[in-house]
């Protein structure tokens, strides 16, 4: 047996061949873990239905009875759509480092989060993980974990809660969990739709954007991604939470509601979805005579193929061909500096008795 100093200062005794004797803290540090959708690990087309797979495959995602979702799923989309989404995310993909620009931005996310958060307490270990694909929950828990973090603070990049994305993320973490003998202390971070520091950093960054167009936009449309109508009647809070965004957002920029609009986007499938839809509203608008748009996704926390290709591309074509002149689509956050103040704000909060 061997008589060792823990990190905290208490003593302790550990076999000869406990893990801890190589040098490494087993406790006392802090994990912070970045959580997003996911994204694919290439364009190609088995890369491509892999993550379609595993994302389409999520019972939260889908709700559809096993009985008939399988089949259309494995006989059907997995057959034709990987080829399609393929050719989307290839005209948005980051080809310097072979990724795609959601996994690049979230992190740097994360490594402007471990900056800021550098002084505060250098307990502090910052890290980030996708739902879907890779950096695994799993392998970035376990890997915090080897690191000392006995505590873990998990932050779901979601402003708005839905079961499709928060609930999914904290299931595959609580499934990383059941595998792991010595469990950390978890805490999850909450929805912050209606959070001051999301309101702030948002509205500022909107507001940067707008002063270096070239045009002033008529309306501003806020589009958040959909969902089925069935979920939000099964008791989802994510379609009022877009509301309280929305109207917060409004009311910070002074724009009175018909000029400073919300719709839902990124439709699947032939059900009914949350309403008003993204592309009838732009068609719409143009055809009512609007010459001048621009579009900003909050609910987005980095930009990603919803934003750069729907958005940036898709419905800038569907606004011109109606009538429309000219068209903005407003970055996400990123890792902007508004980003890095409302992410510290967000962590320090949760982070209270622990640092």
């Amino acid at each position: 047996m061997t008589r060792v100093a823990s990190p905290a200062g208490d003593s302790g005794f550990k076999p000869d061949n406990h893990p801890g004797n190589d040098g490494r803290p087993l406790h006392g540090r802090i994990g912070v873990l970045l959580m997003n959708l996911g994204t694919p690990e290439g364009t190609d087309y088995w890369s491509m239905r892999r993550y379609l797979k595993e994302f389409l495959s999520d019972r939260r995602v889908i709700e559809t009875s096993r009985l008939l979702w399988w089949p259309l799923l494995n006989l059907i989309i997995l057959t034709k759509r990987p080829a399609a989404k393929g050719r989307d995310y290839a005209s948005i993909w980051n080809t310097e480092r072979n990724e795609s620009p959601l996994k690049t931005i979230t992190r740097a996310q994360a490594e402007q989060l471990a900056a800021a958060m550098a002084g505060i307490d250098g307990r502090i270990v910052v890290d980030w993980a996708m739902r879907y694909g890779l950096p695994s929950v799993e392998d970035r828990v376990k890997a915090l974990q080897d690191q000392g973090c006995d505590r873990i603070l998990m932050v779901p990049l979601y402003p708005q809660y839905a079961a499709a994305t928060t609930a999914t993320a904290m299931d595959q973490a609580f499934r990383a969990l059941m595998k792991m003998r010595w469990q950390p202390t978890i805490r999850v971070a909450p929805p912050y739709y209606n959070d001051p520091a999301h309101i702030d950093a948002v509205t500022r960054s909107l507001k940067g954007h707008l002063a270096k167009l070239d045009f002033e936009p008529e309306v501003i449309l806020v589009s958040f991604h959909g969902m089925p109508r069935d979920y939000l009647l099964k008791g989802d809070p994510y379609y009022c939470q877009c509301h309280v965004t929305w109207r917060l957002m409004r009311e910070a920029m002074g724009w009175p509601e018909e000029r400073f609009r919300m719709s839902f986007q990124s439709l699947f499938g032939k059900g009914e979805w949350l309403r008003p839809y993204t592309d009838e509203t732009i068609r719409a608008m143009a055809r009512d005579g609007v010459k001048r748009l621009a579009v900003v996704t909050p609910g987005f926390a980095a930009d990603c193929l919803e934003t750069l290709e729907e958005i940036g591309v898709e419905n800038a074509e569907y606004f011109h061909e109606n009538g429309g002149e000219q068209y903005a689509a407003i970055p996400c956050l990123n890792d902007s500096p508004e980003n890095g103040e409302m992410l510290r704000t967000l962590v320090m909060r949760e982070l209270q008795g622990w640092i």
